[in-house]
Parts: structure tokens; sequence; C-alpha cells
């Protein structure tokens, strides 16, 4: 008899799901984006049955192969027990087979919706970034900054006509108004920002503010200094220069920089670069020398560079830091006062910044004052009164001084060595105005704290005044920072947390909820209590960056005091400075460690509220510097400063990261309302020097 053979094929494992490629494309900003792509899964087989009534004439046939994944079952036809063991299996492999199915299937769901989500935030940020891009090009050819000052000027002019309508003014104030606002039509932007949003009655009283002003006409201020960021830079000198030049040339007025012409520069800063077609000569050392000039725009702001054609000084890898540092600068002094006479300029300010060009002071009033320059004035900058420059006075001859004359070597000479020269005392003695920049110091407590000049800036003490100093609004703002993969605001904050994952990504760091921790190490953060906040960070599941400032070691000597620390992979250490990275730690860090609140120009602290994080000092004042800050808070020009005390004085590493993890509502509201506030040179810092260069003019 026929022995019926009933073949059950075996339960296929399912294959695996096919891995999801992550694609990278570039992007036209600088960052990176990426996206999810599947590939369609075949349909799988997942059982096969089959059935033969094939016989070979044996009680027990052998069993065929069918194929790699197929087994043969030869089961008796009158074998209740065959039968019922073949159904129970059939049944089993069915069951599982149709729950790996349904897992197959919700796994693929699932990875379709994740990639769905991952397209639609692409395809949002490729059309931001469309947008972004017709911007910039409009702006290249000077449409937006036309088309936004015609519009103000416009809606201004209108906005009064409908005051007289409605009775608000007279027509005779409107005919003044209007006369006001046609003769300033230069800074109508800057003083009347974002109108369309004020009510008649907030804008009226602006007006009539505006209206008893008294009309000025623009000032021409030239520069005269060793940096500009982004150009040639390697202190706050630059990033000071770059905020006031484009804020106070922003309201109207025309300002120049002149600088060496480094061969480190960073030409990629300016715009328009070429050389000029003439050469000029200038004095030093007994002799002329030629110079040729470079021209060229940097934000918008005019930059002269001035390259000796005879001499070597400026041909190095740094920009200071030499022997003959002084036999340097001294020559660029002349060299820039000797082109402003032979280019025919007549500037209202010379702007001069620290020793490196305090000499221009003396030079100005004892040469070049009598030279087409009886108007012009002399305003000094001091970033650090510290730094200070004695030479021998014979040394002065080089320039055209005369160290002979009685007058200046008493002004002039060091108070402690009278045998030298002081060149910043020579520049507080010679300039109109001094301002001293500190975010956190009153003016009698950076006099008394500035060593052998203190007598020197006691006698001159009404014409110092004590600035903060601004952020960079055009570089340093979260809103408008062409390092970021995503920008965003306070009112729009999503894109922070697209930068943190794009931090985390370019670190190594595993992707999640963790909080981060960053620190730009400047050098003057102790180790010590740098290793402790490695401690409690890493403790409290924290991911921590150190990456150094120029000229800073400070991140490769932590590392080497926090190798035995079981790091998992939660740290990095970047021992080399990339200003790209370092805009990105500021966006994707939630805390950003400072050495301390008495840093005077509070860069790191600023811009780490400005990104939306929270700024918590390693090195906590002592009772003495408690003191300073308070005599600090009475000063006019503290408000930031008093600011970033009242919220974050007393707030360690500890509290931060319990008030992040246990109440986020309030940690959210608390960065956002530090990102509203007034950081950029168009705040209080800007009115300030205004008010140092308006009250020269009339000198």
């Amino acid at each position: 008899m026929e022995t019926t053979r009933l073949v059950i094929g075996a339960a296929m494992p399912a294959p695996p799901i096919p891995q999801l490629r992550r694609r990278h494309f570039p992007h036209r900003r600088g960052g990176a984006h990426c996206l999810l792509s599947a590939r369609a899964a075949r349909p799988t087989l997942l059982t096969r049955c089959s059935y033969s009534s094939k016989g070979d004439g044996n009680s027990r046939g052998k069993p065929r192969r069918e194929s790699s994944s197929t087994v043969r079952l030869d089961v008796e036809e009158n074998s209740d027990r065959g039968t019922n063991l073949a159904s129970e299996q059939r049944k089993c492999d069915i069951q599982e087979l149709f729950s790996q199915a349904q897992r197959n299937i919700l796994y693929l769901n699932k990875q379709r919706l994740l990639a769905m989500e991952e397209l639609k935030k692409l395809q949002d940020e490729n059309s931001f970034l469309l947008q972004e891009i017709e911007a910039l090009e409009a702006e290249a050819q000077g449409v937006p900054l036309e088309a936004v000052q015609q519009s103000t000027f416009c809606e201004l002019l209108l906005r009064i006509d409908t005051m007289v309508i409605s009775g608000m003014i007279s027509m005779q104030e409107a005919s003044d108004l209007r006369e006001k606002v046609v003769n300033n039509r230069s800074v109508i932007q800057g003083t009347f920002s974002e109108i369309h949003h004020k009510a008649n009655t907030e804008l009226l009283s602006e007006l009539r503010l505006f209206l008893r002003k008294p009309i000025e006409k623009p000032l021409h201020v030239v520069h005269i200094c060793t940096e500009l960021d982004p150009i040639a830079s390697c202190g706050s000198m630059s990033t000071y220069v770059a905020g006031v030049s484009c804020a106070v040339q922003g309201k109207g007025n025309l300002v120049e920089v002149i600088l060496p012409k480094y061969t480190s520069l960073n030409m990629d800063g300016i715009h328009g670069l070429r050389k000029a077609d003439t050469e000029y000569e200038s004095y030093f050392g007994g002799i002329w020398h030629k110079n040729r000039i470079w021209t060229g725009m940097s934000s918008g702001v005019g930059v002269i560079l001035i390259e000796p054609i005879q001499l070597s000084y400026f041909s190095r890898d740094m920009l200071r830091g030499y022997p003959d540092d002084f036999e340097r600068f001294s020559y660029f002094s002349r060299a820039s006062l000797d082109y402003i006479v032979k280019s025919g300029k007549q500037p209202d300010i010379l702007h001069i910044h620290n020793w490196e060009t305090a000499i221009v002071a003396p030079l100005f009033w004892d040469i070049f004052a009598q030279q087409g320059l009886e108007n012009t004035r002399i305003l000094l900058t001091c970033q650090d009164l510290n730094y200070q420059c004695l030479e021998d006075p014979n040394k002065l001859e080089m320039c055209g001084l005369d160290p002979r004359k009685l007058h200046r070597a008493d002004r002039l000479q060091d108070p402690n060595k009278t045998h030298l020269v002081n060149i910043l005392k020579g520049g507080i003695v010679y300039s109109n105005k001094v301002v001293l920049m500190s975010s956190i110091h009153s003016r009698d407590v950076l006099i008394q704290g500035s060593r052998q000049l203190e007598a020197t800036l006691t006698a001159h003490k009404e014409k110092i005044l004590v600035a903060s100093q601004g952020l960079d609004g055009e570089l340093w703002d979260p809103s408008k920072d062409i390092y970021l993969p995503r920008r965003y605001s306070a009112n729009d904050i999503e894109g922070k947390s697209i930068c943190r994952e794009a931090l985390k990504r370019r670190l190594g760091f595993r992707t999640g909820s963790s909080i981060i921790v960053g620190c730009i190490c400047d050098g003057y953060s102790d180790i010590h209590n740098l290793k402790e906040a490695v401690h409690v960070a890493l403790h409290r599941s924290a991911q921590v960056i150190f990456m150094e400032k120029l000229g800073s070691l400070t991140a490769r000597a932590l590392k080497e005091e926090v190798k035995f620390i079981n790091l998992d992979d939660n740290i990095a250490f970047v021992e080399e400075y990339d200003e790209t990275l370092e805009h990105l730690i500021y966006a994707g860090s939630d805390i950003i460690l400072c050495s301390s609140f008495e840093d005077p120009s509070l860069q790191i602290a600023m811009k780490a509220i400005k990104y939306g994080c929270a700024p918590v000092q390693i090195n906590f004042p002592n009772d003495e510097s408690r003191q300073s800050q308070s005599q600090g808070r009475d000063c006019r020009n503290r408000v930031m400063f008093k600011y970033i005390i009242s919220t974050y004085g007393e707030l360690s590493l500890l509290k931060a990261l319990d008030s992040f993890k246990n109440d986020p509502s309030h940690w959210d509201q608390q960065v956002k309302d530090g990102m509203v506030k007034g950081l950029a040179w168009d705040a209080e810092c800007y009115d300030l020097h205004w008010e140092a260069y308006s009250s020269m003019r009339k000198q």
C-alpha cells in the first residue's frame, strides 16, 4: 500500500531587517545634515508546505531533499499519532511565523515614521536655507539695508500724517518733526527700530525726544590699532575694535580702521582687498621709508593696511611678543599719521588702543596737529592697565620725538624708573579722553589697581570713562550665526536641540537627553577647581567638553590631571582651537564654565547667556573681590554685570545640574530671559562711546 507522505516546511527565521543608512549631504552654511533612507525590503517567504503521494515501494520512504530549508516527513496514513503530531507542529509553526510577521511590520512602520519625520525636518530646513541664500544674495547687491532704511523712513513720515489727522499733534509740530526726520535720514533706522509694532502714543514720545536733540553732522572716526576681528586677533582688543566700529558706523557715521599688514592676516575677513597703485613715505629712525597701501572692507567698515617695503616688521608668525615690539608698533604709529596727512583725511576722532599705539597721542600734538588736523581729537582705550611698555627715552627719536624737551620727559617718564619712558602714560597724558574697559570695576577701583600709573590717572581723572564691553551682535547671535546647523532665538528655541545633537555627533558622544557642560579654556581657571568640576559633572551623568582658547594650554593640562577617571566616553578635550566648534559648543551646551565673573570683558559669560546657557564660575570670589563687585554695581554701565551677579553669582555647578534636572520649566524660562538681554554694542557700550566722541568734538 502506498504511503502518503506529508511534507511540512520548517519555520524559517525571518531575514534581518535591512539596516537604515544615514547619508550625509553638504550644508551651505558649514554644517551637515542627515537623511534616513531605507531600502524597500523584498517579500520574504516565511514557510512552505508540500504534499506528495508518490512512493518508492518501501514502507518507509527516504526523505527527498526539497531545498535547504525544507524537511520531508513520512507518516503512515493510518497513524493517528503521526497526524496529531504533524497538526500540532503546523499550528506552532504558523503561530510563530504570524508573530514574527507582526513584529516585522511594526518595526518597519516605526522606521518609516522616523524617516518621514526626519525628511520633514530636512525639507523645512532646506526651505529655510533657500530663503537665507536669497537674502544673502540680495544683501550682497546692497538691497536689504537700503530697502529697510527706506521702509522705516517712509513709514515714519506716514505715521506723522496719521498723528496730525487724529489731532494728536498740531500741523506746526508735524512740520518740525518731518524736517528733523528728513535731515537725519541716515540715522533713522538705528533710532526708530521696529516702529510698526509701536502705538502712536509711544512713537510720538520718541519723536519728541528726537526733536529736542540738536542736529549733529556725522562723525569721521579713524582707529589706529594692531588688531581687528576677524582679520588679526590675539586678544580682547580685536573684538572691541570690531564691535565699536560697526556700532558707530551703523548710526550713520564714517569709521575706518588702520592696521599693519601682517603676513598672518585672515584674508577671508576682508572683502574687496586691493593694493593701491601708489606708495608713500613715512619717517622712522632718521630716514624716510616707503610703504604700500592695501584697502578693503570688513563688516562694512573701511580697512587700510600699511605694509613697509624696506622693513620686515610684520612678516612674522605672531602679531606681537617679540623683543622689538616697541620699534615695530612705533613705526606703524608714525606711518599711520603720515598716511592720514598725505591722503588729506581730516577725521574728527583718532581712536588709539593700549600701549601699542599710545605713542600716537604725543606724536600727534607735537608734529601733526598743525598739518591740517587742528580739529582732530584723540581718544585712548585701555583694555588692561597692567600691560605697559617701558623703553629707553632715546628710542623716541626714532619716531621724530625729541626726548630732551623737559615738558615731554615729565609727562612720559615712568615714576618708579625715571630713566625710562612709559608709553602708555604718554598716551593717557596726551589724549583728550581715556576709556578704561571693564564690565565689573568702577573707575576708582581701576585707578587704585593700576600700579605705577595711579598718580597719572588720578591727575587726569576728569577725562577718564569706564565702559563695559559688548558682544559683536553679528558674530555672536544664535539667530544670525553662520556656523550653526540650525539657527534659533528665545522665541524659536527648537534649533538649540538640533545644535546639541550635532555637537554630540561631532564629539562622538552618545545621543540622548544628557546635559552638556562646556568650557572654553582661557588659561585663568584653576586646574584643581576644573578637576573638581569634572568629578561633579560626570557623577551627575553630564557630558563635558573642554576646548583651548588661543594661547591657552588649560585643556591639555587638565587632561593629564583627570586621565585616571573612568571617562566612559562622556568627556572630550579639544586641544586645538576651532572657531566653528566654539560656536557649536555655546549653542549645544546647557552650562558653560567660566573662570570667574571677575573677567573685565565678561565675554564668555555673555556669550553663554546669549546662546541659552547658564554661566557658572569655577573660581568663586573672595571677600575683597566681592567688595569690588559691590562697588561696580553703583556704576551706570554695569547693567549686564548686575544681571549676571544677581542671577548666577551664587550658582555652583552642583546647583545648576540639580536645577536643570529637577525644575526644567524654571530653567528654560531663565535662559530665555537672558537671551533677550541687550548684550551687543548697540546698548549701553555704544552710548558711552558716542558721548565721549561728541564731547571731544565740542572741545
